[in-house]
C-alpha cells in the first residue's frame, strides 16, 4: 500500500490511498486518519484487502501535502551510517548505530518550506530512508524487525551545522529547528516496496546534483537498526527513524555549501518519491 494525508498544518487531514494509476482516493470512511494511535490500532490491517480504486476519488485540489502518517510522539535518528559520508565528515566508521534525536516540531510536509533563522549560518541538507514503527518493538531480534514496521518514508534531515558541532552538546541542537524534517510524500508498507535495503536516492540543490546514493551501501540496514534500538527503549506505533544519509552534504565539500535564503531543495527515493522545499526567512 501506499499512503498519503493532504491538509492544513494544524487542521483536519484527508487519509488516502493510492491506487494502481496513483490517484489518490479517499479512505477516511476507512480510518479516520493514519497516526501513532490509529496504527497501534490496526489501521494498515483494515486496509490491506481493499481496492483503492473502490474508494471515492480524494479533494485535494489546492490542498497541502501533509506528512504521510500524522505527528510521531518519537523522533529517533541514526548517524554516520554510511561510511563515505563518515569518511566526508573526518570521523570514524562507528562499531555501533549512533543514535540520536530530532525534536518532534521538525515534523513538516515533503514540500514546506524550509525556515532560516538570522542565527543560522551553516545550513544544510539530508536525503534518508526514513522507517515508521507499526507496532512496538522492544528487545526484538533482527529477523523478527520488519514485522514491527508500518512502512518507509522519504525524509530530509535538515541539519544546522554551526549549531551542531561548534555549540558544545549534543547534535540535537543543530538537528530541531522547525521543519527541519520534510517527510513524505508517501508511506510505503514493506511489502509494496520490495528490498529496502536497495534503493536509489538522490539530492539536488538548485538543480545541481550534491548527493547520489543507495541504502544498500548503509554501515547498518534497516533491520540491524530496528533491532539495536529495541534493546535501549521501546520503540511505538508513529514513531520515525531517520537511517543517515550518503555523502554530498553541504559540510563534506570543499568549500563547504550551505543553502541560503531563495535555494531550492529537490530531492528523492526510488518508490518513495519526492519532495522540494524553498529555504525562506522565518
Amino acid at each position: 500500500m501506499k499512503l498519503m494525508r493532504y491538509g492544513d498544518r494544524y487542521g483536519a487531514k484527508t487519509p488516502c490511498l493510492l491506487d494502481n494509476d496513483g490517484v489518490a482516493r479517499d479512505a477516511s470512511s476507512l480510518v479516520g486518519d493514519f497516526g501513532p494511535r490509529s496504527l497501534a490500532g490496526g489501521a494498515l490491517d483494515k486496509l490491506r484487502d481493499v481496492d483503492p480504486a473502490s474508494l471515492p476519488r480524494a479533494d485535494i485540489a489546492g490542498k497541502r501535502l501533509a506528512p504521510p502518517v500524522a505527528q510521531p510522539f518519537n523522533i529517533w535518528c541514526v548517524g554516520l551510517n554510511y561510511s563515505d559520508h563518515a569518511d566526508e565528515a573526518g570521523l570514524p566508521v562507528p562499531d555501533e548505530p549512533i543514535l540520536f534525536n530530532k525534536s518532534s516540531s521538525t515534523y513538516c510536509g515533503p514540500n514546506d518550506d524550509l525556515l532560516y533563522s538570522p542565527k543560522m549560518t551553516k545550513l544544510d541538507w539530508e536525503v534518508e530512508l526514513g522507517i515508521v514503527i507499526g507496532k512496538p518493538a522492544l528487545n526484538i531480534d533482527r529477523a523478527g524487525a520488519m514485522d514491527h514496521i508500518a512502512g518507509f518514508v522519504l525524509v530530509n534531515d535538515v541539519s544546522e551545522r554551526a549549531w551542531q558541532m561548534e555549540r558544545s552538546g549534543q547534535w540535537v541542537k543543530g538537528k530541531s529547528f522547525p521543519n527541519f524534517c520534510p517527510t513524505g510524500p508517501v508511506l510505503v508498507t514493506p511489502d509494496e516496496i520490495g528490498d529496502v535495503n536497495s534503493l536509489g536516492m538522490w539530492l539536488d540543490v538548485n538543480g545541481t546534483r550534491m548527493q547520489t546514493g543507495n541504502t544498500g551501501t548503509m554501515i547498518f540496514d534497516v533491520e540491524t537498526i530496528v533491532s539495536y534500538m529495541s534493546e535501549f527503549t521501546r520503540l511505538e506505533p508513529g514513531d520515525l527513524i531517520c537511517t543517515g544519509t550518503p555523502p554530498g552534504v553541504g559540510a563534506g565539500m570543499d568549500p563547504q555549501v550551505w543553502l541560503k535564503p531563495g535555494d531550492s531543495v529537490r530531492l528523492g527515493i526510488d518508490g518513495l518519491g519526492e519532495q522540494v522545499q524553498t529555504v525562506v526567512h522565518l
